[in-house]
């Protein structure tokens, strides 16, 4: 697993601000004290949907200036925003780890922390998993057993 820097692990998680979050969510960089919380954004189980929600912010003042500054009727204005939107949302996704990496990086953590977290927490899961299918196996041999009178 890769480990910490030593500021960030000692301060506790703190969430930004809402304008604060508008900033990290269009790119910027957040001020140490976040540093865990940028961590924890991009490692929680729900770390797809909070990148997802980010792009979507990102997306939402080019997307809102065509729907209102381009001439036409607006059926065609809409049609191209949701083709924007749509091609916007799977480049973000084909590129979903590296921009994790990155805010993790800015928020001065070592690349590929985050993914090491996120694995380390898969292989947890996959452990706990595997434990819970053998015992379920092991109580329906033992109820098979009790049922053929061994």
């Amino acid at each position: 697993m890769v480990e910490q820097h030593a500021p960030a692990a000692a301060t506790a998680v703190r969430r930004p601000n809402p304008l604060w979050w508008l900033w990290y969510a269009l790119g910027g960089k957040l001020p140490q004290r976040y540093s865990p919380w940028v961590l924890h954004d991009t490692t929680a189980p729900t770390w797809v949907l909070r990148h997802l929600c980010r792009a979507l912010v990102q997306l939402a003042v080019p997307i809102g200036l065509v729907l209102v500054l381009v001439p036409g009727e607006f059926w065609i204005r809409g049609m191209t925003a949701l083709g924007g939107v749509l091609l916007a949302l799977f480049f973000s996704v084909a590129y979903m780890p590296e921009g994790t990496e990155h805010r993790v990086k800015q928020a001065g953590y070592p690349v590929g922390t985050a993914t090491a977290l996120r694995d380390e927490a898969a292989r947890l899961r996959q452990a706990e998993e595997t434990d819970r299918k053998r015992s379920a196996a092991v109580r329906r041999a033992a109820r098979y057993r009790e049922r053929q009178g061994r």
